[in-house]
């Protein structure tokens, strides 16, 4: 409503300033202006339209009236008013007959507006034309016909070339806007898939403590003193309780995620080019963000070859962030993907040229809670980035190797994976 109020005004506006970019082609008071123009263009936009025809009219003789009032010396509003009166049934006319024949349903067809919008401006062209003149006859009239059917499909077609001109920006602009919350929403259930992961793990962790905590009960209930019967069992059951609660609570999360992101389907696969470009645009934001200057390069010998989402994504993701993390101010990030020679294996890699790891280190990285990174704080980080993928990759029978030179700087991640466990079955 309140969109096509703002067309409304803008109509009110331009259409009468545009009517004064005229020419006469019958040398008389009938014209052909540039205000037709704005008005089909504006039609377009605008539903429904023939309440702003007669609005449009009664604002254009008015300012035709004004016009004549402040230019002459000797102004006669009732000579003037009769003058204009007859742009008034014109455009009245064109919006009744673009209203009639429903011409903004059928803007996916291009022609069919054009034919209809030039139908449009010849009725309304010969019912201003027949307000002018004493008859009809002198209105129907191959001389007078011709000349307006053909500025009216010259004009119609021009504006519709605009319109469709802006219309294909405003698809791309919003399939562009689209597509930018796709790749968030993968991005969301992307980390989702990797928090299920841990979450799986911790319902193990709490099911062992609870077991643990009623044994520790029943023990103390069989075998324990009477001191350990009154005081400690029934603190044991009461933490086996509450860890039971936990795991409960736990396990509807999980349920929750797995049902989100277990469905096997074709919308969770996607050709891995574009799963690299979605990757390396995220970090790009996430670079700026750091306020490093990162360069990302990218080698994808099988682009359209279709790959779980998720997994892929929470894979790379992982050591994307990590090389990002690790580049001091800036450097090269390289992402890779390619099949094996006998395309039983895919083959991942994230290089960057960031100042490496220590030696000793290597064996620890993918145990939990093992870090180098702390933030300014002087706080460490979780630790958990590196276990996950290592987890995720061992569940998929694949392997997973650092790759390190030792004269240079830079660390290489190299990913293997049974191309069965994430490409799509075709």
């Amino acid at each position: 409503m309140r969109e096509n109020l703002y067309i409304l005004l803008v109509m009110l506006l331009t259409v009468p300033i545009a009517g004064e970019l005229k020419f006469h082609p019958f040398q008389d008071d009938f014209r052909i202006s540039f205000g037709t123009t704005a008005f089909f263009f504006l039609l377009l936009w605008l539903r429904p339209s023939f309440m702003a025809g007669l609005l449009t009219g009664a604002t254009v003789v008015l300012f035709r009236i004004m016009l004549d009032w402040m230019s002459k010396d000797l102004f006669d509003f009732v000579l003037s008013f009769h003058m204009h009166l007859p742009a008034f049934f014109f455009y009245a006319t064109f919006a009744g007959l673009f209203s009639l024949f429903r011409v903004n349903r059928f803007h996916h067809l291009p022609l069919w507006v054009g034919l209809l919008g030039t139908a449009a401006e010849i009725g309304a062209n010969l019912v201003e034309l027949s307000f002018r003149s004493p008859s009809w006859e002198n209105v129907l009239h191959l001389s007078v016909i011709g000349p307006i059917t053909a500025i009216a499909l010259i004009r119609s077609f021009f504006v519709l070339s605009f319109f469709n001109i802006i219309q294909l920006r405003q698809a791309n602009w919003m399939e562009k806007q689209q597509r930018s919350r796709n790749e968030r929403m993968l991005m969301l259930i992307s980390n989702l898939y990797e928090e299920s992961i841990h979450l799986k793990k911790t319902l193990q962790q709490v099911e062992d403590i609870t077991r643990a905590c009623y044994d520790l009960y029943r023990n103390m209930k069989e075998q324990g003193a009477d001191v350990w019967r009154d005081r400690y069992s029934k603190q044991a059951l009461s933490i086996a309780g509450q860890v039971h609660e936990v795991k409960k609570d736990n396990q509807r999360i999980y349920a929750g995620l797995s049902k989100l992101i277990s469905d096997q389907n074709e919308r969770d696969y996607m050709p891995m080019g574009e799963l690299v470009s979605i990757i390396v645009r995220a970090h790009e934001k996430y670079a700026r963000l750091l306020e490093k200057s990162i360069r990302f390069q990218t080698d994808v010998t099988a682009p359209y070859l279709a790959c779980h989402i998720y997994t892929t994504l929470s894979l790379i993701n992982n050591l994307v962030a990590n090389a990002v993390e690790a580049i001091q101010d800036k450097g090269t990030v390289t992402i890779s993907a390619s099949l094996s020679e006998s395309r039983q294996w895919i083959q991942f890699s994230v290089e960057d040229d960031g100042p490496g790891i220590q030696v000793k280190d290597k064996q620890l990285l993918f145990m939990p809670g093992f870090t180098t990174k702390y933030d300014v704080s002087g706080k460490p980080s979780t630790g958990i980035g590196l276990c996950y993928v290592k987890e995720v990759i061992d569940n998929l029978q694949g392997q997973i190797e650092i790759s390190e030179e030792r004269d240079a700087e830079g660390t290489r991640f190299i990913i293997r994976l049974p191309i069965a466990s994430l490409v799509q079955k075709g």
